[in-house]
């Protein structure tokens, strides 16, 4: 990469905004020159990349001016809002909201699935729900050898996927829980710490929830078909931060476990963990911080002939957003897709 970019991270001070921050710096991305932009509430603190403090900025339409990338973290209103901003002024937007996944405008994008689709883009590249990513890093080496008829996936998601807050108010709550007081929400619906929960998210006529109908409608898109079966069930768990989930593959023909565990050793983005004779399988603590996703436990499914269960766990905030999204950045300069600037100042 000895080209450099100007770049802008919308919703910098969030969680995976600060993520975004340590990645841009840890993956020695190109950087000629870096904007912080939050909401008015954070105007004015400063975040330190590559021994320098920067100072937040406020987002406005002059903000986007002399900007090659923004990676946007800030919600889906403010991306609806400010995403065709930056693309007028010339930027390429990617987008970690809900706001543009489902335009078929829009490529979705996980590097290690489909990288191709980022040259199609105009202007918006989206990144996909958490789950969804974590799902098809797992699952997408299968799929291309045998395709895959049904997934079933049950989630188990921390509590990092509501953001900062979320994961601060569960602190406080197992605090005042071992201290005998009753907990308090004021950020999740109801309390999370001892406790679990279905996903929140609005439910649709059918009885799933929009969490779930993430996981359906970004996977096909990915994948590129129409004709997968997918089910979903998507619960909040007591977890800080990396989520897992239980996925029941079905296929044509049976699929034998040992071959899948070959497979998946030599895949991207993904890390085989078994132990089978100390029943050691990944964890969430064990996925916290880290790239790849974990996977084990693959095993045949005694209910079906051609069914294969599998158990993951991936860092919501590294690979099931910030992560994905400077990968896609990456994937952009190796294909030459980005207008590089003059000079680079951090280096």
């Amino acid at each position: 990469m000895s080209k450099s970019y100007r770049v802008a991270i919308l919703g910098a001070t969030g969680a995976v905004g600060t993520e975004l921050l340590e990645l841009l710096d840890c993956r020695n991305f190109p950087v000629a020159d870096l904007k912080l932009l939050a909401s008015e509430r954070s105007v004015g603190r400063s975040l330190c990349f590559k021994g320098e403090n920067l100072l937040v900025e406020s987002v406005n339409v002059r903000a986007f001016e002399n900007v090659d990338l923004v990676l946007a973290s800030a919600g889906g209103s403010t991306s609806q809002e400010w995403a065709s901003v930056a693309v007028e002024k010339g930027a390429v937007v990617i987008d970690n909201s809900s706001a543009f996944r489902m335009n078929p405008e829009v490529p979705l994008v996980v590097p290690e699935v489909n990288p191709l689709a980022a040259a199609n883009h105009k202007g918006i590249i989206a990144n996909p729900n958490c789950t969804t990513i974590l799902m098809t890093v797992a699952v997408w080496p299968l799929h291309k050898l045998r395709p895959i008829q049904r997934i079933v996936a049950s989630t188990y998601q921390s509590a990092s996927g509501a953001g900062a807050k979320a994961m601060a108010e569960v602190k406080t709550q197992a605090a005042a829980i071992l201290q005998g007081q009753s907990p308090v929400a004021e950020v999740l619906p109801y309390p999370l710490a001892f406790n679990l929960f279905p996903h929140n998210s609005p439910l649709n006529d059918a009885g799933y929830c929009e969490e779930e109908m993430k996981m359906v409608n970004e996977t096909r898109k990915i994948f590129g078909t129409q004709q997968i079966r997918i089910t979903a069930t998507c619960v909040r768990v007591p977890v800080l931060r990396a989520h897992s989930e239980a996925i029941n593959l079905e296929f044509e023909e049976p699929f034998d476990p040992d071959e899948a565990r070959e497979i998946l050793s030599h895949s991207p983005g993904v890390k085989l963990l078994e132990d089978w004779g100390t029943n050691h399988f990944p964890m969430p603590i064990e996925a916290t911080g880290r790239d790849e996703v974990l996977v084990g436990r693959i095993r045949q499914d005694i209910s079906h002939p051609c069914g294969l269960e599998l158990w993951l766990c991936g860092d919501q905030i590294r690979k099931g957003a910030a992560l994905n999204a400077v990968q896609i950045a990456e994937l952009l300069v190796e294909q030459n897709l980005l207008q590089p600037a003059t000079a680079c100042v951090f280096s």
